[in-house]
């Protein structure tokens, strides 16, 4: 790894052991990997029950009728609740769209839909009894493609329903439509040498991560309820299920418990409601765990695409123009399709300088299973099209792709196709230049020298199917653009409650927020960025809850931004207010106090010029300061539903990969051997943690272009692969070599210039490892994932 650049400077704390800019270790690192750590499936509580859904196994079908009578007789059941029994007139929830249902009532909308619960006092009963709730559906047609939802007598997945979005999409089957013009597309057209154009799929990938959906709902003696769960965001949460339980939200008391992994797919509920219904209606605790199987239905997944894109250039390589459109399909709810067509839309054209474009994105509703947001979400499908293209028009010029894209770069200043300009450094040419320039993996590394084979540095690997005949060695190349935060006009803020006091003479801070520690590493940082600004090597961060003001979610790669910027804005509130504590306590003994710089370094008050006033401890012994503040970055705007013009994005991020594979083109075996990534970090708070992160997110990359993909079935609906046996995933068997090349030019923007981190790698990482299979193939491979009949032709 290196770490190249101008990153902004610290001023405050720079000599506190532990600050940013430091790779402290993770406070639950030793637990995750002992597995001591406490996850919410983990939870118990004395006299608990166990809730269980009964989930549909239809796609789309009325429900004709429901016996529960010989559920409830069952021995040790102690509640099974139905569409009918739920307690308040709000009976849907949603993300953006109240449109999902608690419990189905009237007709189900996907294969897995939840229709009834059940308690009992052991989970196998509670299973047992679920199964002999008798249901009689009266199957109806299913809608799963753009041409079934939108024909002119398509079935309404929704029907009845007047939602915010009707009045600019052009069938009540599509959830959002985004549309962005400017300058004239067909004019440039005219004008290119060089016109190409293709059609690509990208198949349904799921976040898989290894924590099902679980927690815990205790009823409370106020007749509120708590409410123990993994997930994203506390108060999203709590925004949806107090109005379902009929109570106010301050008796929803919700603590995160600890989560197995994330990437979007606990932003959306899953047991929550579930699981308080039962314990209210129980007056009992109950926890719910899902199942593998219960796993794949209980959350969103990526919205697979179609995208057809058109580019042209002259001959001396200048994009002239770009046409796209972008069907997403949604499937059965809405979650975050309209967030998912904005980002899919406004970042369409990549990295890259186009004035021309004629862009269209839309999101579907379908019988399929609901997608929403994951890592990426709606910029991942954009750059695979982006970058074939890219490769395409490279290809027809007889240049070199990574020249080519380097000749179109964006970069500061750079008017996006939104009308926004890009004002922070955007170093798309010297990322790819960065990333071509490491060293070449050694070729033929299966070969050991008077040795038998390593068959696992071959296509195909343990399973010895190839001992090097017929393979062939390609690279690709591939940069993408992702936006950072939540745009388009949302209130997009943090809370931060910061604590500082004296404990046994010693300086002491708590840092408290509702930020959801999916696997990120916030707990770290936000250490890190209190030993920094309040200079105490003693920081605790306090269980992330409901008792503390929002957080937002954690997805977008914005919790280091905006829960870091509100941490570092409430301890700054606490620097000051100690700062003034200490003059009025100490400051006639000293001049400094009134006319130096004052910093607190290692549990001191010192002076700029490093002289020490007073212990802190000294100054926090008659009282603590405890302060709460919110943070907010720049405004952002929604985009014009005509033109999509507006400045809707806070900040970009940027990563280019470099794939090195080797195919067996005979057995159709792909081998990613390196996946080496350039990334610009703006600030690296955590080096260590930054590496993972891109490293991470390259991995789920190379998932979704060789192996992971949700089949479901075109006639039913129905899911085909839901378990880890048949939904293939990568294993460190399948990981290849990822050197990160870490460059840090500051965003002036954001707090300590950081950009994030986590998404932008997933981006550029698949369409690297399809170009880099191209390359070796000579195939136009447009689809994810490449199976081997795509690779032989059978």
């Amino acid at each position: 790894m290196g770490v190249t650049g101008n990153p902004t400077s610290i001023n405050q704390g720079t000599r506190t052991k532990g600050g940013i800019g430091e790779s402290t270790l993770r406070p639950d690192g030793i637990l995750k990997v002992t597995g001591e750590f406490a996850y919410s499936s983990d939870m118990w509580h004395e006299d608990m029950l166990w809730g269980h859904t009964l989930r549909s196994t239809f796609a789309h079908a009325e429900i004709v009728s429901i016996d529960t009578s010989e559920a409830l007789a069952t021995s040790g059941v102690y509640a099974v609740l139905t569409y009918d029994d739920l307690p308040s007139t709000v009976k849907n929830y949603g993300l953006e769209i109240q449109d999902t249902p608690v419990l189905a009532h009237g007709k189900v909308r996907h294969h897995g839909e939840p229709v009834a619960l059940v308690a009992a006092d052991h989970p196998e009963t509670a299973r047992r009894a679920a199964a002999k709730i008798r249901i009689d559906y009266r199957e109806l047609p299913v809608i799963t493609d753009e041409a079934s939802a939108t024909a002119p007598d398509a079935i309404l997945v929704h029907e009845g329903r007047s939602d915010h979005h009707a009045g600019h999409v052009p069938h009540p089957n599509i959830v959002h439509r985004q549309p962005i013009v400017r300058g004239d597309a067909d004019a440039a057209a005219a004008r290119a040498d060089v016109v190409v154009s293709g059609e690509y799929v990208f198949g349904m990938q799921d976040q898989a991560f290894l924590g099902p959906e679980s927690g815990l709902a205790v009823p409370a003696e106020d007749g509120g309820v708590d409410l123990y769960v993994a997930t994203q965001w506390l108060h999203s949460d709590l925004r949806q299920i107090a109005p379902v339980l009929g109570l106010p939200e301050d008796k929803v008391r919700m603590t995160l418990a600890g989560v197995g992994g994330a990437f979007g797919g606990r932003e959306d509920l899953s047991m929550q409601i579930h699981a308080c219904l039962l314990a209210l209606r129980t007056g009992k605790p109950v926890k719910i765990v899902y199942n593998r199987f219960e796993s794949f239905f209980g959350h969103v997944h990526r919205h697979p695409a179609k995208l057809w894109y058109e580019h042209g250039a002259t001959r001396d390589g200048k994009l002239t123009h770009m046409k796209c459109r972008i069907v997403l399909d949604g499937g059965a709810y809405a979650s975050a399709s309209p967030a998912v067509v904005g980002n899919a839309s406004s970042l369409s054209v990549g990295p890259y300088v186009i004035d021309d474009v004629d862009i269209e994105a839309i999101a579907l509703y379908t019988n399929n299973p609901p997608c929403g947001a994951m890592r990426g979400f709606g910029a991942v499908q954009a750059c695979f099209a982006y970058e074939a293209q890219m490769d395409k028009l490279a290809a027809e010029l007889g240049m070199d792709p990574v020249e080519f894209r380097q000749l179109n770069a964006m970069e500061q200043g750079t008017l996006l196709p939104t009308g926004q300009v890009v004002d922070s450094p955007a170093p798309v040419a010297e990322l790819l230049r960065r990333v071509k320039d490491m060293p070449m993996p050694p070729e033929r590394q299966w070969e050991v020298a008077g040795e038998q084979a390593d068959v696992r540095a071959l296509p195909g690997g343990l399973s010895n199917t190839t001992h090097g005949e017929g393979v062939v060695r390609g690279v690709g190349y591939a940069v993408g653009l992702k936006n950072v935060g939540f745009s388009e006009g949302f209130d997009d803020y943090s809370t931060a409650r910061v604590r500082m006091e004296a404990v046994a003479g010693e300086p002491v801070v708590t840092v408290h927020t509702a930020m959801a520690e999916v696997g990120q590493g916030g707990v770290t940082v936000h250490a890190q960025i209190a030993r920094t600004e309040l200079g105490v090597s003693q920081v605790t961060i306090h269980p992330a809850d409901t008792r503390v003001g929002s957080a937002g979610s954690t997805s977008a790669s914005r919790q280091t931004y905006v829960t870091g910027g509100a941490v570092k804005h409430s301890c700054e509130a606490v620097r000051e207010k100690v700062l003034e504590m200490g003059r009025r306590k100490f400051g006639t003994f000293h001049p400094a106090w009134a006319t130096a710089e004052l910093l607190l370094e290692g549990g001191k008050v010192v002076t700029d010029g490093g002289e020490v006033l007073a212990d802190l401890a000294d100054v926090l012994e008659d009282e603590a300061v405890d302060i709460e503040l919110e943070w907010r970055h720049r405004p952002t705007e929604a985009f014009d539903l005509r033109t999509g013009q507006g400045n809707g994005h806070v900040q970009y991020s940027f990563a280019a990969h470099r794939a090195v594979v080797e195919v067996d083109t005979e057995l159709g075996l792909v081998k990613v051997v390196e996946l080496a990534c350039a990334q610009d970090v703006g600030k690296a708070l955590n080096p260590l943690s930054v590496v993972g992160q891109i490293q991470g997110g390259t991995i789920q990359g190379l998932g979704i272009a060789v192996m992971e993909e949700i089949v479901v079935d075109p006639r039913t609906a129905k899911v085909r692969n839901p378990s880890f046996t048949d939904y293939l995933l990568p294993t460190i068997l399948d990981t290849p070599a990822i050197p990160v090349d870490v460059l840090e030019l500051a965003d002036d923007h954001a707090p300590y210039g950081l950009r994030g981190v986590g998404e932008a790698p997933t981006l550029s990482s698949t369409p690297a490892v399809l170009a880099a299979i191209r390359n070796a193939t000579g195939l136009e491979l447009n689809r994810t994932p490449v199976r081997p009949e795509h690779l032989t032709g059978t």
